[in-house]
């Protein structure tokens, strides 16, 4: 560690990565929690306030029936 008590940058790290990452941590706890979570809309999902299914298997077959495949909802 350096007198910041930072840990050193390991080699594998980008330098350009680990610059980025010791501003990152300087900023006060209340504006990286504000960056940390990024709203992104999901189709279907979001259209809605709430669902409810009488089971799991009627929630997955539902999922399958209308939700898009990159969001990751299907059975594998």
């Amino acid at each position: 560690m350096d007198l910041t008590g930072m840990p050193e940058c390991p080699e594998t790290v980008p330098a350009e990565w680990w610059e980025e990452f010791e501003a990152a941590a300087k900023r006060p706890l209340e504006l990286r929690m504000r960056y940390a979570f990024v709203h992104t809309y999901k189709p279907v999902l979001d259209d809605a306030a709430y669902r409810s299914f009488d089971s799991m298997e009627e929630y997955r077959g539902w999922c399958e029936a209308n939700l898009p495949d990159w969001l990751g909802y299907g059975r594998v």
